[in-house]
């Protein structure tokens, strides 16, 4: 079986295109230095390309391995069922398509959460590069990714035939615990790492942008001198999901050029005890689901805003914790319960609330002259299926 073969899934659902001004293109960035080095997918403000293809979704069988392995299912089965269903889900935005330069656009590095990896947040990136912002969504090699590969030169005489690429992936896949391994140590361990990789992609976009060639091993027709000079330097924040909204503390704790941050229902379990001892002095948006959170996680994020008012907390009614990927986009009913992949509330309002926060919230702490301040109140829990804080009550128990 073919397994790249486009197979009937345009019946199924689509990623919601982006609601701003801009059209958008994808690339994907990988530089040479083998794992230490960066890999990422850049969304950005792109010239209207009506005869250009849209990115796929899923770009490599190897992830599908990866989400079966994470998902505890046999390769086989998994990679047949990814394959059906998603097989030809592509994103919204158009492949290697020109930049479009003429302004200094904000920039926006983004973290995936635990068994996810760098195209499946397309439904979030791709709002925010339509509404002006340079998004580099980071894939992780800390072992916490579904799946990742970097590129590995072959040895002389395996390159010696014509046909074959002097290049070959090596795959890195979803590491579970070992027996009897403490999963906050392992975790902490990986969300230095993958601020340090937040870190990396943003030096790497500046060196970009002040005109320095960069190697791109993946060999795309996207044209990376086209964005000198093209992106606001005084403007970055920070975004993740879960382990990314954990990356997102870390990394503006480690990063000051980080100005501010947004933790999409955050899993704070990897986040170090030093981190709470004002360590964070941006402003910080938690925009959490209703389903997913607890006490003990929103004890932690309640420790860290202390009482700073640029730090602030909203949860979305009726949202899962996988209300946020696009999984919940291109998924049917069945297997969206299965899967916990869709809440009471329509997925297309739920990311609207969260992006609409997340943009008001984005203008107020990078001083951007937009319109996203017409979305104030939801950064203060205000308006349709959104209330300010949490709904988990941490008040501690009354004795019997």
């Amino acid at each position: 079986m073919e397994m790249w073969s486009t197979s009937s899934t345009e019946r199924f659902y689509k990623i919601p295109e982006g609601k701003g001004p801009h059209s958008v293109g994808c690339t994907d960035l990988m530089t040479e230095d083998a794992v230490e080095g960066s890999f990422l997918r850049l969304y950005y403000p792109a010239y209207d390309a009506t005869d250009i293809e849209e990115a796929r979704w899923i770009p490599d069988k190897e992830y599908y391995q990866g989400l079966s392995d994470f998902l505890n299912m046999y390769r086989v089965v998994g990679e047949r069922l990814f394959h059906y269903y998603v097989g030809s889900v592509t994103c919204p935005a158009k492949s290697n398509a020109a930049f479009k330069p003429g302004e200094k656009y904000p920039l926006i590095v983004f973290s995936h959460g635990l068994g996810a990896f760098r195209t499946i947040y397309s439904a979030i990136c791709i709002e925010m590069a339509s509404q002006g912002f340079i998004v580099a969504a980071v894939e992780h090699r800390d072992e916490s990714a579904s799946a990742t590969y970097y590129c590995k030169r072959r040895s002389v005489s395996e390159s010696q035939e014509e046909s074959t690429p002097n290049m070959e992936k090596e795959w890195i896949y979803y590491r579970k615990l070992k027996t009897g391994e403490e999963e906050r140590c392992l975790r902490h361990k990986q969300v230095q790492q993958r601020a340090q990789e937040c870190i990396k992609a943003l030096n790497l976009i500046l060196k970009i942008n002040s005109g320095e060639e960069v190697m791109n091993v993946l060999h795309s027709d996207f044209d990376w001198n086209s964005l000198k000079d093209s992106v606001d330097t005084s403007r970055i924040a920070v975004m993740g999901h879960s382990f990314g909204g954990a990356t997102v503390i870390e990394s503006l704790s480690k990063e000051i050029r980080f100005r501010c941050g947004i933790a999409l229902d955050v899993w704070m379990l990897p986040v170090g005890d030093d981190i709470y001892q004002n360590s964070v002095q941006q402003p910080l948006l938690f925009i959490n689901s209703e389903k997913f959170q607890w006490a003990e996680n929103i004890l932690k994020i309640k420790k860290l805003i202390s009482n700073d008012t640029n730090k602030k907390m909203i949860t979305i009614k009726g949202s899962v914790h996988q209300s946020f990927p696009d999984f919940t986009f291109v998924s049917g009913g069945i297997i969206a319960r299965f899967f916990k992949l869709k809440g009471e509330i329509d997925p297309n309002e739920a990311i609207d609330i969260s992006n609409h926060a997340s943009l008001a919230f984005l203008q107020k702490h990078l001083s951007l002259k937009k319109d996203f301040d017409q979305w104030d109140s939801l950064v203060d829990g205000i308006g349709p299926n959104v209330i300010p804080g949490t709904n988990i009550d941490t008040s501690p128990a009354e004795p019997e």
